[in-house]
């Protein structure tokens, strides 16, 4: 029986917990037809990942199991469906070294230490009705499979969790265990703590959904399911990691649209709304300041937003989208989703399913905050209901990195009504052209500052030394950084971004050798028919967005890149631009402008002097009288 909606209680999206349950228990139905002969594996169909066809199938395996341990936890262990019979039946055959449906183990394999995560938290979560009710040689059997886990290098970034997560539950199974497996685990995790909550996903300044949908899922379920009191985790530590995650989601309800659309940047988009994770997190786990019904707006939000996906959740976004896949993307990978089904295991009398939607912060007002760890400028109309960030702190490297810029970090601008596109010309970018053409690159820049003025103004900037970079030979797994070849190296680059009612001021200036024209690009729309443009005028339009860059100094030409089969949101995407004919004078800047249609803001009147130190001063004048200033820092030496 179809759920049927319930606009009293959830007025934003007709949603009740039992549309949730339904989703969950189609996603394992239709999973569950693709169950090996002796449940061990979910062989789904598509292109195999680097890892091959058995790391897939144990993927497939342990990614749905946490919608069934989600499901069946919420309904305190009742299981009409029978779901956790079929994945006992795959626990003793996987992890039976004689069956032929053996999984790879985490000391042979990589992906298996992720999987092997998802296995224990489940086991943890359904312990009453599953791990108690395993014949003791099943149990054995587990346990030694988890236990490979044990001393074994992991990757200094999100996945040290997937260690602490298995070995505590060995701890607590009677199985072996190190501590100093995990002392060295918490520390990395310390290491990767930034200001206001976030966290970055290595020492590179990696800023994504993983900041969520990992750094801080694990540790509020591990302190909330496994008993880790005393010397594993102080309660100071506690108190610090729930400190961290509210003000980590302060800033992350504001990176919503009103569509329900979470942002498009960074790696692993193929996980669709398992960006909602980190809102159920603080909901099941008390931490959160949000209150019951914003959670379920935003997060359930987030899942409605891909709709009623047909049986099996594909590589892509709303729908398959090969390009969006990455060396460790296999068949079973977008199941990571299951992490934004998480409030099913929150019962159906708690306030987060009884409580009333209330309105995501765009919907109620514009939006305007700097988010200081990343970088961003955070914008959005009410009037358009997308959330932007204007970038110049994320770039997925370090500063001085010469490789090539990564697509869903360095760009200058990210939304969630659109995606970078994998055309020729790239989107939300100041470069520099060659001879040949080739757009230069910017990541590895240093961020000069990012900070909001009098009068609701946000303010950025960030400078370092384009480069230009032949990636052909280039061929190692994507794992998010850009790319890597022989480097030319160019002038300095100084961007700055001065941001108001959800409208950027672009401003550029380079440095150093002569260069070729500059051409600064405006953001993607992408739209089953041919975006409408006008020859000569930068801007572009769908039935639903509208992309435009108007030059206010230095530049003299203006046009838009069409391209087809470039972006997952749409058969076409036009890019609008403005470029110099030649080398550029000492300041340049343009408007840039993404919304829904409707009247244009009036731009503001510029004026630019030298501030004595090799840097410039621009005095932005608004005709209602707001004023700001931004600066352009002088080139670094």
């Amino acid at each position: 029986m179809t759920a049927v909606e319930d606009r009293r209680l959830s007025p934003y999206t007709g949603w009740t917990r039992e549309h949730y349950a339904a989703l969950a228990d189609r996603l394992l139905a239709a999973a569950g037809r693709h169950r090996s002969p002796a449940g061990a594996r979910i062989d789904l169909p598509g292109p195999a990942s680097r890892n091959g066809r058995v790391s897939d199938g144990l993927e497939g395996f342990a990614r749905t199991f946490l919608i069934a341990g989600f499901r069946v936890a919420g309904e305190g262990g009742a299981d009409p469906g029978g779901v956790l019979e079929h994945y006992a039946r795959g626990l003793a055959a996987g992890t039976d070294p004689a069956s032929p449906e053996a999984w790879p183990r985490p000391d042979e394999l990589g992906q298996a230490k992720v999987e092997a995560a998802s296995i224990a938290l489940v086991l943890q979560l359904t312990r009453p009705w599953l791990w108690d009710r395993l014949d003791d040689v099943v149990r054995e059997r587990v346990v030694a499979w988890l236990a490979t886990v044990i001393g074994q290098p992991y990757p200094p970034i999100n996945w040290v969790w997937f260690r602490i997560v298995v070995e505590s539950f060995l701890r607590e199974a009677g199985g072996p265990w190190s501590a100093a497996d995990i002392e060295e685990d918490l520390a990395v995790h310390a290491s990767l703590r930034r200001p206001g909550g976030w966290l970055s996903d290595g020492d590179e300044r990696a800023y994504d959904h993983y900041t969520g949908w990992a750094l801080h899922l694990y540790p509020l379920l591990w302190t909330h399911l496994f008993d880790v009191t005393g010397t594993l985790c102080p309660g100071s530590l506690r108190h610090r990691w729930g400190a961290d995650l509210r003000e980590y989601l302060d800033d992350a309800v504001r990176l919503v649209g009103s569509d329900g659309s979470p942002l498009l940047q960074g790696r692993s988009l193929v996980y669709r709304f398992a960006a909602a994770a980190p809102f159920w997190a603080g909901a099941l786990t008390g931490t959160s300041h949000l209150s019951p019904g914003l959670t379920r707006r935003v997060a359930g939000g987030m899942v409605r937003h891909f709709g009623a996906p047909g049986d099996l959740l594909s590589l892509g976004w709303h729908h398959a989208w090969p390009a969006m896949r990455q060396a460790y993307s296999g068949p079973g990978s977008p199941y990571w989703a299951a992490k934004g089904l998480l409030g099913l295991a929150l019962p159906a009398h708690h306030p987060v399913w009884t409580d009333v939607e209330e309105p995501l912060p765009i919907e109620t007002g514009d939006v305007a905050r700097v988010v200081t760890a990343p970088g961003w400028l955070v914008s959005g109309r009410r009037r358009d209901g997308i959330a932007l960030v204007v970038n110049h702190g994320t770039d997925h490297a370090r500063p001085g990195d010469p490789r090539a810029d990564a697509p869903l970090y360095a760009r200058l601008g990210y939304s969630t009504a659109t995606v970078p596109p994998r055309g020729f010309v790239p989107d939300n970018t100041v470069v520099v052209l060659d001879a040949g053409g080739r757009a230069s690159h910017r990541a590895g820049f240093s961020t000069c500052y990012a900070t909001e003025l009098p009068g609701g103004v946000l303010a950025a900037a960030s400078q370092g030394r384009v480069r230009w970079v032949d990636t052909a030979g280039d061929d190692s797994p994507d794992h998010g950084s850009g790319r890597s070849g022989p480097v030319v190296p160019g002038p300095v680059l100084t961007v700055a971004s001065v941001v108001r009612w959800g409208v950027e001021v672009r401003l550029a200036r380079l440095d150093g050798a002569p260069a070729g024209p500059v051409r600064l690009s405006g953001w993607p729309v992408s739209h089953a028919t041919r975006p409408v443009t006008e020859p000569g005028v930068a801007a572009a339009r769908t039935p639903q967005l509208r992309s435009r860059v108007r030059p206010l100094r230095g530049f003299t030409t203006a046009d838009v890149a069409v391209e087809t089969g470039t972006s997952p949101l749409g058969e076409w995407t036009a890019i609008p631009y403005v470029a110099t004919e030649g080398p550029p004078g000492a300041v340049l800047a343009a408007i840039v402008v993404l919304d829904r249609g409707g009247p244009d803001e009036p731009d503001p009147s510029l004026a630019i002097a030298e501030d004595g130190h090799g840097g410039h001063r621009v005095t932005l004048t608004w005709p209602d009288g707001v004023t700001a200033e931004a600066a352009l820092p002088a080139a670094a030496s």
